[in-house]
């Protein structure tokens, strides 16, 4: 197995001047090129201590999406105290997972669709890297949207005569105004830019983004506060209509929505945590980033949405249209830059470089990492992304078709790691196509890991598909958890048999 040596200070900041090059590895002579390229072998250093971590899973929560997620949590009927012990328990358990997932790649140095080779083999790695990568690429269109919809607003407040563009009637196209694509163009270069400029200046970009959004987001508290008054302030956002065992199930729905909220980049967290100086920084800053850096956001979330409502008359639990009803163009402006800023952090650490080292793992020799990540940007297009978020129904279809799939994947990972392997990879044979291998398994396949993947995403997805049978209804949330637990069991099991 290989061991990283745990560096003096974790928690020093990266080495300054770094580039592109700095956060890649050295391909060798053994290593077979259908299987290795140098973004996707062991890195020669691993430069990231506790802070960049920290905003990582700030860039992460710090969104348009993340903002009316939490924001949701309070409008379930709960008590606030019954909302922030969900909120508590639903982020703990993403935190244990994502250093769960963590560690194999943190050790080795490489990212999730490789580790997944010793899991589903040398070939059969593919499937979870496809599946992940697919999912992302939908997410990406998804996200650049709703970072275009907040550029939007600050543009119709500087040019009033840009409206008759906004209106999707006069001027439409497969479903989105002329303005709306002006302003997810742009997006999606920019987007393109920061990504093509290589893993340090994403850190670089990230380490701004998260911190950016909090000091927005404390100026709009003081700003409502102004306003309204500290009496004004209200972490009930609608009426309590569920108390003792009733509350039960909803607290339940609401930890399963904030773990599936976060189901994506944990999966492939592995693709991040492989930077870490040591496996102790990376979980300093997974928590700081996940149960601390949460709940002071969602708590900062459910003040400034209460307070809308003495201020503007209404409850806005999208932090774009608070800021577009504040009487400052400058306000208006900054504060939509600013969350379109943050979108375009989630975005690129959420849904780019994930399927930038999926679609590479599928052919490194032909596919690079800046490649793979251009081929997730042109398939978000293709999809008309604006079309799915504006589709409730589609939505909904989506996150429980999410929670199905990426839960085996998950259960998978963590039961060969941890249960089956024992914390031991053999790194160089990660890279190698020899039927001696250990990872070659059966034709490049490892069948546990395909059998478990299989059988939980098919029990997972029989709620999402028969809405009606008995049962169903109540358990279409939780398809993460089902799916997780059977690729799991099944996985460790059949692995042992074998």
């Amino acid at each position: 197995m290989t061991e990283i040596v745990p560096h003096a200070e974790e928690l020093l900041p990266p080495d300054p001047g770094g580039d592109a090059s700095s956060v890649t590895g050295v391909v060798k002579p053994s290593y077979d090129p259908r299987l290795a390229n140098e973004d996707l072998v062991p890195l020669e250093k691993q430069t990231w201590g506790s802070y960049n971590i920290f905003a990582f899973w700030m860039s992460d929560v710090h969104s348009v999406g993340g903002y009316i997620t939490a924001g949701s949590l309070f409008m379930l009927g709960l008590n606030s105290w019954q909302v922030l012990v969900s909120l508590l328990i639903g982020i703990g358990i993403v935190h244990f997972f994502c250093n769960l997932v963590a560690k194999p790649s943190q050790v080795t140095g490489v990212p999730y669709p490789v580790i997944c080779r010793s899991v589903f083999g040398v070939r059969g790695a593919n499937i979870p890297a496809v599946i992940r990568g697919l999912i992302a690429v939908a997410w990406y269109g998804i996200q650049t949207y709703l970072a275009s919809a907040a550029l939007e607003v600050a543009l119709l407040k500087l040019f009033p005569g840009l409206m008759p563009y906004a209106n999707v009637q006069e001027y439409g196209l497969l479903g989105l105004p002329l303005l709306g694509w002006a302003c997810f163009t742009v997006l999606w270069i920019l987007q393109a830019a920061v990504f093509w400029t290589g893993m340090e200046s994403i850190r670089k970009f990230i380490d701004f983004c998260g911190p950016a959004v909090y000091v927005v987001m404390f100026l709009l508290t003081g700003y409502l506060l102004h306003r309204a008054g500290w009496d004004s302030i209200d972490l009930n956002l609608g009426e309590v209509q569920h108390t003792g065992m009733q509350a039960v199930p909803v607290m339940l729905g609401a930890i399963a929505l904030v773990v599936s909220y976060f189901s994506g980049p944990m999966l492939n967290f592995g693709d991040f945590s492989r930077y870490g100086r040591t496996f102790a920084a990376v979980k300093r800053g997974n928590f700081l980033g996940l149960p601390v850096n949460f709940l002071v956001f969602s708590i900062l979330v459910v003040v400034t949405a209460s307070l809308t409502v003495p201020v503007f008359g209404e409850l806005i639990i999208d932090p774009v249209q608070t800021v577009a009803r504040i009487d400052s163009t400058l306000a208006i402006v900054l504060g939509a830059l600013t969350f379109t800023i943050a979108t375009i952090g989630i975005n690129i650490v959420a849904n780019f470089i994930s399927p930038a080292f999926d679609f590479s793992n599928v052919s490194p020799q032909r596919i690079s990492w800046r490649a793979g990540g251009m081929i997730a940007a042109v398939g978000s297009v293709l999809i008309t992304p604006w079309n799915l978020y504006n589709s409730p129904d589609v939505i909904h279809y989506t996150l429980e078709t999410l929670g199905a799939f990426i839960g085996p994947l998950f259960g998978v990972l963590i039961a060969d790691y941890y249960l089956v392997r024992r914390q031991e990879v053999d790194v160089d044979d990660l890279f190698t196509m020899s039927t001696a291998g250990s990872y070659w398994y059966s034709k490049g396949f490892n069948p546990p890991a395909v059998v478990a993947t299989v059988v939980g995403a098919a029990v997972a997805m029989v709620p999402v598909l028969w809405t009606t049978g008995p049962g169903m209804k109540g358990a279409a949330p939780y398809t993460w958890f089902i799916g997780m637990a059977l690729g799991f069991a099944v996985h460790a099991v059949l692995s042992r048999r074998r």
